[in-house]
């Protein structure tokens, strides 16, 4: 029977399944900042009318068995077999398949889940259509733990360095010295401080050319010399990501890929450079941070694009960390059109440049660069007056400026941060 066959394959499937290929096939679900291009979108105002939730069990479940059909997990033709049975036991073999792996997600520490209580209305049957048990399938939400966010940093860092090809890992390099163990420069003369690592060779020349050659040597303060190494310095960074509604307009979700860097550059971070932070600054018609746990559910939204106040409040973020090194990386598709000018009021001007939101804008720009704070801009779009607009920040700055798209922004952002080079990508 029919039955029996696709029985033992459910389980066989279940065994066979890669958790961690099918979480990194549902990044996008899973990081989606409400892509404007469903059904129920609208060329200019995004979405509407969606009465569906993204981020409930049942649209979970909805992605995933998605996924296993990309994936060649399964077929349409194994899905229609199960579904032909007409005690409907294929469809309920599916569900249970779909149960349990979602509950290994759970149990992996990837998922976690929110299930409000729900209890049965008067005549309210317990399981079927119009069920109990739909409605709690359809209340209750999912969010990604900080070991699922920690693994979908992990899965875009390496898709991203493996386009960028061979990268070593290492602290930020500096044009200057220091003293320590490795070394990686010519020595010299000892300084009161100074990591004692000694140059042997060039303090024996040194007390043979002051006393001459003969035994016993005898070595003064003034013979002593450190081998060098490169200088190793830590960096403050905040990522100051435009989340205004043109970020998933016109048919293209600019706002996820996004926030996949971000993660990755968290992984990073996290795992390279230790004694690094990272920060999250999310700015529209104001700014905020958010902590990166917060950073997958992070929506597009409000409509302007206020990036005075993103420098403002990334500028006092950084001055709070004691650095050596402190950065601005900014992602952005469009012109700044609104800026604050009291508490709780912001002028706004979508059309156009307008001078009095650029004065602004280029002011914190100049703040920035008083306080010693490098703004590297990634632009998503190539308007002649954005272009402008970004040279003129790169100058006030002495930043960079990559004019780039959603397919190779990770890789210029990973590039820039690796590499430490002053150059230009256009």
């Amino acid at each position: 029977m029919r039955f029996t066959t696709y029985s033992k394959f459910t389980g066989h499937l279940l065994e066979s399944l890669n958790l961690q290929e099918l979480l990194d096939q549902l990044a996008d679900f899973l990081l989606q900042s409400g892509f404007a291009g469903g059904p129920h979108y609208h060329p200019f105002w995004g979405e509407f009318g969606d009465d569906q939730p993204r981020d409930t069990l049942e649209a979970l479940k909805e992605a995933i068995l998605q996924k296993l059909l990309e994936m060649g997990q399964l077929t349409p033709e194994m899905l229609k077999a199960l579904a032909e049975e007409p005690d409907e036991e294929g469809a309920r073999q599916l569900a249970e398949l779909l149960d349990e792996i979602v509950q290994r997600l759970v149990e992996e520490g990837y998922l976690s889940i929110e299930q409000p209580p729900q209890m049965p209305t008067e005549g309210q049957p317990v399981t079927g259509r119009g069920s109990v048990g739909q409605g709690v399938s359809r209340s209750m939400k999912f969010n990604l733990t900080q070991k699922g966010l920690d693994f979908l940093g992990y899965k875009t860092l390496k898709h991203l360095l493996g386009s960028i090809g061979k990268s070593s890992f290492g602290a930020h390099e500096t044009p200057e010295l220091s003293t320590s163990v490795e070394a990686e420069a010519t020595s010299k003369k000892y300084e009161f401080g100074d990591t004692m690592n000694l140059d042997v060779p060039a303090t024996l020349k040194k007390a043979i050319e002051r006393e001459g050659l003969g035994v016993p040597i005898d070595l003064d303060y003034d013979d002593l010399h450190v081998h060098q190494s490169e200088y190793r310095s830590s960096c403050a960074t905040v990522l100051m990501l435009d989340c205004s509604h043109s970020m998933v307009l016109y048919g293209e979700d600019r706002f996820t890929p996004a926030k996949k860097v971000a993660l990755a550059l968290a992984h990073l971070i996290h795992t390279q450079y230790p004694g690094d932070s990272l920060r999250v600054v999310l700015f529209h018609d104001s700014a905020e941070e958010i902590p990166l746990a917060e950073l997958a559910k992070a929506r597009v939204g409000p409509y302007h694009t206020n990036t005075a106040e993103g420098f403002r409040l990334a500028r006092r973020i950084l001055l709070s960390q004691k650095k050596d090194m402190r950065q601005i990386i900014m992602i952005t598709d469009g012109k700044p059109s609104a800026i604050t000018v009291a508490p709780g009021q912001v002028y706004k001007n979508p059309i156009g440049l307008d001078p009095q939101i650029l004065k602004e804008t280029y002011r914190e720009v100049s703040l920035c660069r008083r306080a010693g704070i490098q703004i590297n801009t990634f632009m998503l779009a190539q308007d002649y007056a954005l272009v402008e607009f970004v040279k003129r920040v790169s100058e006030l700055c002495r930043g960079k400026a990559y004019f780039t798209s959603t397919v190779t922004l990770g890789q210029y952002i990973m590039m820039d941060f690796l590499r430490r080079k002053t150059r230009r990508v256009s």
